[in-house]
């Protein structure tokens, strides 16, 4: 940071109640009032430079006293008595802090050449073009003081200037960048690097009012000569500044019920909705300009401020949409801002990544050649559902967790996706797992409900042995796990065509029957004493549809397995009557227990 002095008088100038005053032998014959302060001065320092005064004072000569009010002086009394001071000849010292007060208080003043030869808008004028203008902090400390005299420093020229020097500088070659700047990531080291990164400039713009950014930034896209990467992360460097941390944040609900809403936050939510829909409306066009989890972020924090433009909701939507397979878990993790039905606040907002989920879908399906997404050929257009996919499995695995999310709000977002987007129902069986654990309360229907997503033939054999121990699971689910289980080891025979005929020619053998008998004892073992279907069948296959066959055969030790027909439905799962026992009596007459 750049300084300059001037003058060479001590400062002599002391306060007296609200009165400022300067210590000289002559008397005052000058009465200033400056808002609440009023000032004791001398004409002669003051009238020889500043023109405003000559012309108020009509008659400088005059030995009385004059009272002259200058409320309305651009920088109050603190700029005021920097002029002063510098007719006084007192020391000054100017900076990119108090210069901007300075110069419109002395362009107030009339502090110009054609008043006196060396005067203070000249002082200023050379400061500003050779130590601010050419410095990269004091410029950005300069443009941020603008705030407070915004219509004097755009009228000036500050403004326009200052703006136009920082471009000028975030558009050097990095390798020429040899002044200061802010640069605060996390691992990075200045002493390490000889090269300024490529972003270096985006901490130091960011501390700027969002006009004052919108500004820049606009003006450094419109050279084209920086990638759209880099004005997203200008963008995201700017929004991590000022939006509010919404992972640290209550709900707006819970915040009103505390009390009524001071003016101060309804200024500060405001200006934050302000600068919210301003980096939307600044962000590239360009895919890959802001990464997937900033656009959920800022999306997060539009629902959590309220009243925020729904163009802006829409456009953040959309824009998440088309980079949807990109993200990640930790991206979707995002707080709940607003109360469930039953009064329950949910750890996540699933509604959003719902609503986002839907969005991609529709256009993914617009992209789909096929009038359906099954007939579509289109490797990238699979390999991207098939992505989203598992990104949503994976957080349903995780929002599972939340004891007051409602198991129609997760199955919901499960079945929002098309049965083409999973290959396998690993990941949906252990987010079935992980509820079903954590929420040992869930009625019998609801169970049966969250089921029923599953389809047990895209299990994993390692998966489907777990899943046929699993006790949590309806037993209905476990019966026809252990079908498919039977069916897919009848699948795997060398010749299709020749078990079919052996199995019309070959009835069934106790050794069937007792590996059928071994494994219905393991589902025993697992869901103790319970009335069920089991299919103790055989399989047969015409016109393409499967049907199971009705045997009937005596054991040696004289039990009987009495086996109803089960039928197909449409999603290529068997559903069983619900009334189908089967029974064991021994030769010793002991009946077995109904399963």
């Amino acid at each position: 940071m750049k300084f300059m002095k001037l003058g060479t008088k001590p400062d002599t100038f002391y306060t007296e109640e609200a009165t400022r005053t300067v210590i000289s032998d002559a008397p005052s014959d000058l009465v200033i009032q400056v808002n609440n302060i009023r000032y004791l001065l001398h004409k002669f320092p003051l009238l020889p430079k500043c023109g405003l005064l000559q012309r108020l004072c009509s008659d400088p000569e005059d030995s009385e006293s004059a009272t002259i009010e200058l409320h309305d002086i651009p920088g109050g009394e603190d700029a005021f008595e920097l002029c002063a001071k510098f007719c006084y000849g007192i020391t000054i010292n100017l900076s990119a802090h108090n210069f901007v007060p300075a110069f419109c208080a002395a362009k107030f003043l009339r502090m110009a050449e054609s008043v006196e030869k060396g005067n203070f808008i000249l002082k200023l004028e050379s400061f500003f073009h050779s130590c601010i203008l050419e410095g990269w902090k004091d410029s950005i400390v300069t443009l941020k003081t603008t705030n407070k005299l915004s219509e004097w420093s755009e009228n000036l020229g500050i403004i326009r200037r200052c703006i136009d020097s920082i471009v000028e500088k975030i558009l050097t070659p990095v390798s020429k960048v040899s002044w200061s700047y802010t640069y605060t990531r996390p691992g990075y080291t200045q002493k390490r690097h000889q090269i300024a990164p490529k972003d270096w400039w985006t901490e130091d713009i960011s501390e700027l009012d969002i006009e004052l950014f919108r500004c820049i930034v606009t003006a450094v896209r419109s050279t084209y000569m920086l990638p759209p990467q880099l004005i997203g992360e200008a963008l995201h460097v700017y929004a991590c500044r000022w939006l509010p941390d919404i992972t640290k944040t209550k709900t707006r609900s819970t915040e009103s019920s505390s009390g009524s809403q001071t003016q101060t936050d309804a200024i500060s939510v405001g200006k934050n909705r302000r600068i919210l829909e301003t980096i939307v409306s600044m962000i590239p066009s360009d895919r890959g300009s802001v990464s997937v989890g900033f656009l959920l972020r800022l999306l997060s924090t539009a629902i959590y401020l309220g009243g925020v433009s729904p163009v802006t909701k829409t456009e953040l939507r959309r824009r998440a949409s088309i980079q949807f397979e990109e993200a990640t878990v930790g991206d979707l993790l995002l707080p709940s801002h607003s109360p469930s039905d039953n009064h329950h606040q949910y750890i996540y907002d699933i509604d959003l990544v719902m609503t986002v989920l839907e969005s991609y879908l529709v256009l993914w399906r617009r992209q789909s050649p096929g009038t359906t997404p099954a007939e579509s050929n289109n490797q990238f257009l699979m390999s991207s559902i098939r992505k989203v996919a598992k990104i949503i499995d994976s957080y349903l695995q995780v929002v599972a967790r939340d004891i007051n999310v409602p198991v129609m709000k997760l199955v919901s977002l499960a079945e929002t996706l098309p049965a083409i987007a999973r290959g396998k129902h690993d990941d949906l069986y252990k987010f079935i797992n992980i509820y079903l654990k954590e929420h040992p309360e869930l009625s019998k229907t609801e169970r049966k409900r969250l089921c029923r997503i599953l389809d047990c033939q895209k299990l994993s054999p390692e998966v489907r042995a777990h899943a046929v121990k699993n006790e949590r699971l309806p037993l209905r689910t476990v019966v026809q796990l252990l079908f498919f289980e039977q069916e897919s080891g009848s699948r795997a025979a060398p010749q299709p065509q020749e078990l079919v005929s052996r199995r019309k020619q070959t009835p069934f053998t106790e050794h069937d029957i007792s590996k059928l008998k071994l494994d219905l004892g393991s589902l025993e073992r697992v869901k103790g004493t319970r009335k069920t279907t089991i299919p103790e069948t055989s399989l047969k296959r015409s016109d393409k549809k499967l049907q199971l066959v009705e045997p009937e055969r005596n054991l040696e030790r004289g039990g009987t397995i009495t086996v109803t027909e089960g039928v197909e439905s449409e999603k290529g799962q068997f559903d069983f009557p619900k009334k189908k026992v089967i029974q064991r009596t021994s030769k010793l007459g002991h009946k077995g227990r109904d399963r």
